[in-house]
């Protein structure tokens, strides 16, 4: 999580707090009840205010749309103690809670279109004609992300109301919040899909011509060996074009693995030694999608297509308690640790840069930077890369 977001989250935690202990103020001077032994009666609303607002925050991380308002709206209305609130878009209301609505909700829009032009909260007056009707005063507070003002909450009272105004303003702030984390949320997805779509552009024409053509050379003299490769061919491209979930287990990322190298193995023969070292007990762990793979394929260009020596490649995946830990070592030719660094850091277009800095980020991305690759190389040394993969984090899990 980034320093932006969580200062992001404190301030949020903040705002609600603050709206709570206002709210708590007014709700104990009305004698209000709680069913629990929370303490004072300020405590006690200021327990009620944060749990509305952790019943009213889910809708909103999915967006700002009707459904979501109409999810979220009664909630608001009730962190507020208002006689109504409506939230809009930039165009339309999309969700009323209270009275009101049949003859309001038509004026409100004209009111909107005036606070987006100035992205500041209003307070002002409803000018209803209707001498039943309790909202006489409205305070219309901006929603706002990452593109800027998305919409408005409005909040409507009987009287004009200072406590008001401030406490819309600052559940506004809190709704804004999570709307940036929906979007925040999307933005990340979208990054994701975009990553698995480069490492699927890396699977290039010129390995599957190469499998292909290894596979067609073993159909007169080894039909049976044809057979099982163009099995393993068939399920090493549907596992890598597979169009569900961004996470896997490393069951399936080691089994497409080794249908990896069984295709080089069958183009470049003894020259591949392969070392698979496995404990049962991390088999389950999940992890992003397409995250070891590269890596080998790595591991294969720099010991066979960059030499003319024999490759040892050695997969090691260990249980460390609350990790899983991969290592993917190769005896090839290795690579200048400073240019390693620029790949990482996006300043090169090396060969090998999409792989290693894709995974390296997409883990830092999920996991944190404490997680990015741990390469170990250097020219003629080879190269050791750690992948430290945590057995539990919130937001991993299968999507099958």
């Amino acid at each position: 999580m980034s320093a932006t977001l969580i200062a992001a989250l404190s301030a949020a935690s903040a705002v609600v707090l603050a709206a709570g202990f206002a709210l708590g103020r007014l709700t104990a001077r009305r004698g209000h009840k709680a069913d629990l032994d929370l303490g004072t009666p300020v405590e006690r609303a200021t327990f009620h205010t944060l749990h509305t607002a952790s019943l009213a925050a889910p809708p909103l991380r999915a967006g700002l749309t009707e459904d979501t308002a109409r999810k979220a709206a009664r909630r608001l209305r009730s962190l507020l103690g208002t006689e109504a609130l409506c939230l809009t878009d930039r165009e339309t209301v999309l969700a009323w809670d209270g009275p009101g609505g049949g003859h309001h909700e038509e004026r409100v829009m004209p009111r909107v279109a005036e606070m987006l032009d100035s992205g500041r909260s209003q307070s002002v007056r409803t000018h209803c004609e209707d001498p039943e009707c309790p909202l006489r005063w409205a305070v219309i507070a901006p929603l706002t992300g990452e593109e800027g003002v998305l919409g408005a909450l409005v909040a409507y009272g009987s009287r004009e109301s200072a406590v008001l105004v401030r406490a819309a303003t600052e559940v506004a702030r809190w709704v804004s919040v999570q709307l940036e984390l929906a979007e925040l949320d999307e933005s990340r997805t979208r990054l994701i899909e975009a990553e698995i779509r480069a490492l699927r552009a890396q699977i290039s024409p010129h390995f599957i011509f190469n499998s292909l053509a290894a596979i067609a050379s073993f159909v007169r003299t080894d039909p049976e060996r044809a057979r099982e490769l163009l099995l393993e061919f068939a399920d090493f491209t549907r596992y890598s074009f597979r169009r569900h979930g961004d996470f896997t287990n490393l069951a399936d990322e080691l089994r497409s693995i080794e249908q990896y190298l069984a295709l080089a193995g069958a183009r470049f023969g003894d020259r591949l030694k392969v070392t698979l070292q496995v404990a049962p007990e991390v088999l389950p762990v999940m992890l992003p999608f397409l995250c070891l793979q590269p890596l080998v394929e790595n591991a294969v260009k720099h010991g066979l297509e960059d030499s003319v020596d024999e490759c040892r490649i050695t997969i090691a995946a260990q249980d460390a308690g609350a990790e899983a830990m991969v290592t993917i070592e190769d005896n090839g030719v290795g690579m200048d640790p400073a240019l390693l660094r620029r790949i990482l850091a996006g300043e090169s277009t090396a060969s090998a840069g999409i792989g290693l800095s894709n995974v390296d980020d997409r883990l830092r991305q999920v996991y944190g930077d404490d997680y990015g690759l741990v390469i170990e190389t250097g020219p003629g040394a080879g190269m050791k890369v750690t992948v430290r993969i945590p057995k539990y984090r919130a937001g991993v899990h299968s999507q099958k």
